[in-house]
């Protein structure tokens, strides 16, 4: 009977976790749309989890779903953490971004947790910055987090172009949905490592300027993008990057390994 209960409370934990890669999936179409009412000259909302968060609260079920969002990546955070303390995923360096993984999905849990209850608001990135610099060595953390976010999108752009996010998986769907969603895999994870990468960059400007400004998250990054020669162009390539990977996200949901 013990067994069976256990069995039962994974089967619920690992349910959870699955639909946290799906809220994932359609967070990143979100922001993906967003970057390309950017790239348009459109655009009110932040290009960024905010933003995507905004929207999903502006619609007339946006309350449920947003609770639905705070479950299900607190599960997905859970999993992760645990999987990070148990030696689950083996190598230490498989540890270490199962735990990375989990503080992201947590801290995208509590930002859906702040739009659910009704106190959502954006520009946290820069306030949050402002406070880091301030502490005894602040600068230099600031600059050794954007070098970390930099590498973390190299990782990303190198994951999609050797196709190594395949390893994620279990398999692939079947025929031409398998076919499509390789492509949005090896095209997802090389325009979410360019806006990573962006985002990196800033935060090793705001650093060497003493400009926390300089420091504002995604939504920045990629109205920097933007302003960048051939930016519209650029950017628009990268929201539809963000698209497909969140695309890929939702074939993860179902077909990822856990």
């Amino acid at each position: 009977m013990t067994t069976v209960a256990a069995s039962s409370s994974r089967g619920v934990w690992e349910a959870g976790a699955r639909a946290g890669y799906a809220v994932s999936g359609v967070l990143h179409v979100l922001i993906g749309v967003l970057a390309a009412q950017l790239a348009t000259g459109g655009g009110g909302e932040e290009a960024d989890q905010s933003g995507a968060f905004a929207q999903v609260a502006s619609t007339p079920f946006g309350a449920v779903a947003l609770w639905v969002a705070v479950v299900a990546l607190a599960a997905l955070g859970a999993w992760q953490g645990a999987a990070a303390l148990s030696g689950a995923v083996g190598e230490a360096s498989d540890r270490a971004k199962a735990a990375g993984k989990a503080v992201v999905y947590l801290a995208l849990a509590a930002t859906a947790l702040t739009f659910a209850r009704g106190s959502g608001s954006g520009g946290q990135t820069s306030d949050a910055t402002a406070s880091l610099m301030q502490a005894p060595g602040g600068r230099l953390l600031v600059g050794a987090v954007g070098v970390g976010v930099v590498v973390v999108g190299g990782y990303h752009v190198v994951k999609g172009v050797t196709k190594r996010f395949l390893r994620d998986l279990h398999r692939l769907p079947a025929g031409t949905a398998g076919r499509v969603a390789r492509a949005a895999g090896v095209a997802g994870y090389v325009a979410k490592g360019v806006a990573l990468a962006v985002v990196g960059v800033l935060f090793v400007l705001a650093a060497v300027q003493a400009d926390p400004a300089e420091a504002s998250g995604l939504d920045g990054a990629l109205r920097a993008l933007r302003d960048a020669p051939a930016g519209p162009l650029l950017l628009g390539l990268v929201a539809l990057g963000l698209v497909l990977f969140g695309l890929y996200s939702l074939v993860r949901a179902r077909f990822g390994r856990l």
